[in-house]
């Protein structure tokens, strides 16, 4: 029994959790499993970024071997070349042809432009040198620009392997006449070795703005006391074609390459590049790289894969997709626990719905009962005999019947200011004598204020029927209302077309009954004038909502769940009949 009991209990503290957060606790369950899916959807981006990071890492260190390798190997062709110029004394063209064929290059020679051969021109030797061009080549190619003193010496491009079009645009060419050469020059005959010169666009691109570099290697010449400089054996580079060459080695795949002259990633100091510029969440790399005793930065990039990779967007929808059912499944158990606890607190609330329906009865019975003792005391001072006595009783008893049958056929709930307004000038609206105009928004009225406005209405109609617009056939009678502020509804009567209203006249019951009774049940003050051209009141009911004035909603608020006890009391109430 007391384990049975303790399951009872527990099942009890549950359901109770189940009613007291019927919101709430399917909302924190989503919330909770939803927070577990973005943590695990987190977890595994991490971890892909990490992996993209270490295989971009992995890439930027092999692509930057590759191109120092490629670079390597041409300086060793360069070095090769310099240690056999040094043997010789004079260069003829067929002689370096012959050594640039017996490398044996592959047809786009490894990335460069070529292997050239560049001699030493020293002042007054400028005219020798352009005899040798046009002996050798058959065709001038004179020494230019010409040195101007300025320089020790030119250094004029010779030859240029392979020869074609593109090639015999550098001859003659003095490389030491431009800074950026003739840096690398003198930095490669100070090492020994060969040197790459910065960011250069090459004699051979005929004007175009592409970018290129050189690698120099000093040949030497014994003299008396040491050695001369010879002239210098190179190889033009166009940028684009050796990051394209290096990168066969190395195949860059997604990745972006950029290479820059220096140190800094400048806009005006790159070289060559594959980025897409328009790669969205792209990761960077930077690495360094020597090109023949120059340094360059290389930047390898990878575009990302969007805000979540596969696994991970897969797992956080599952993980929603989850909590959304596990929250719909709680939410249907409070629903239902919901539901028992509202079905067993209206039972136990029907006695007192009773009392109040009835007090609500006596207090409607009551008011109504008022309002025909001061009808009755009023016409009973206005009459002058019995009948006239019995006839205005009679009318204002029925305006009041007539408002009623409107509230019973509403279950006294809220009835429509234009279903007043009609029931009561039903009569006049009949015979077709009179032009009658009724305007306004869709507007209720709880079941006090329509009482109230009937009286008025039909106070306002028997007067106009008697002696103003409803008295004569052409007569006209618009009534308007509108909302304003929020909660009234201002409700105009305006005749006109009928007699001219007297200036001298005396106080009737109908002007005490609209200015006294009614303006005192809406506590709204009511416009009454008395114009020339005919009667204009201007009325103004408040509106309230309809649980201010349900017969059960006194009864039901203690439970706090109005909207379904109204449901689950219809579903009993039916069963019961």
């Amino acid at each position: 029994m007391n384990s049975r009991q303790q399951q009872q209990g527990r099942r009890k503290d549950a359901k109770r959790w189940l009613v007291r957060f019927p919101r709430a606790l399917p909302i924190g369950i989503f919330l909770l499993i939803s927070a577990i899916a973005v943590l695990s959807a987190f977890a595994i981006e991490r971890g892909e970024a990490q992996r993209a990071s270490a295989e971009l890492s992995a890439r930027t260190d092999a692509i930057a071997s590759a191109l120092e390798r490629r670079a390597n190997a041409s300086s060793a062709y360069l070095r090769a070349g310099a240690a056999l110029l040094s043997t010789l004394g004079e260069i003829p063209e067929g002689e370096f042809r012959r050594f640039v064929s017996e490398l044996r290059l592959d047809s786009d020679f490894r990335g460069n432009d070529g292997i050239g051969w560049a001699m030493v021109v020293r002042p007054g030797e400028e005219e020798a040198f352009d005899a040798l061009m046009e002996r050798d080549y058959g065709v001038p190619h004179p020494l230019f620009p010409r040195p101007n003193g300025s320089q020790p010496f030119a250094v004029p491009v010779t030859y240029l392997q392979p020869e074609n079009d593109r090639s015999r645009r550098a001859l003659g060419f003095d490389m030491y006449s431009e800074a950026v050469r003739r840096s690398a020059m003198i930095e490669a005959a100070v090492s020994a070795s060969p040197t790459a010169s910065d960011v250069v666009v090459l004699q051979q691109e005929a004007g175009a703005d592409a970018p290129g570099f050189l690698i120099y290697m000093p040949v030497y010449a014994p003299a008396p006391g040491g050695r001369a400089l010879k002239g210098y054996i190179y190889s033009p580079f166009n940028a684009d074609q050796f990051l394209s060459a290096a990168l066969e080695l190395e195949e860059a795949g997604q990745y972006g390459v950029e290479l820059f002259d220096g140190d800094r990633a400048e806009p005006g100091s790159l070289l060559a590049g594959t980025i897409d510029e328009e790669a969205a969440n792209a990761r960077f790399n930077r690495r360094e790289v020597t090109i023949a005793n120059n340094t360059w930065l290389l930047v390898v990039s990878r575009s990302g894969d969007g805000l979540l990779s596969g696994l991970a967007l897969a797992t956080l929808i599952f993980g929603l997709l989850v909590a959304s059912l596990l929250a719909v499944v709680v939410r249907l158990l409070t629903q239902q626990a919901e539901e028992d606890e509202a079905a067993l607190i209206w039972y136990g609330e029907q006695a007192s719905i009773r009392n109040s329906l009835t007090r609500e009865l006596n207090h409607r019975v009551k008011n109504t009962l008022a309002n025909v003792l001061s009808i009755i005391s009023l016409t009973r001072r206005r009459s002058s005999d019995l009948d006239s006595f019995a006839d205005s009783l009679t009318g204002r008893i029925r305006a009041l019947s007539a408002t009623h049958d409107l509230l019973t056929q509403s279950d006294w709930g809220s009835t429509p200011v234009r279903a007043v307004i009609e029931a009561e000038l039903l009569p006049y609206v009949s015979n077709g004598d009179h032009t009658l105009v009724f305007e306004g928004d869709a507007v209720n009225l709880a079941p006090n204020e329509a009482l109230s406005l009937g009286l008025a209405m039909h106070e306002l109609a028997t007067n106009a029927a008697k002696y103003g617009a409803l008295s004569v056939p052409d007569g006209n009678l618009r009534v308007t209302w509108e909302v304003v502020e929020g909660a009234i509804v201002r409700i105009e009567w305006l005749e006109r077309g009928g007699p001219p209203v007297k200036e001298e006249r005396g106080r009737g019951f109908g002007t005490d009954l609209i200015q006294r009774i009614v303006a005192h049940e809406l506590n709204q003050p009511v416009e009454l004038v008395f114009e020339p051209e005919g009667v204009r009141c201007v009325l103004c009911v408040p509106i309230r909502r309809p649980r201010e004035f349900s017969l059960r909603a006194g009864a039901l608020k203690s439970s706090g769940k109005r909207a379904r006890k109204g449901r689950l009391a219809a579903r009993v109430e039916a069963q019961e009949r």
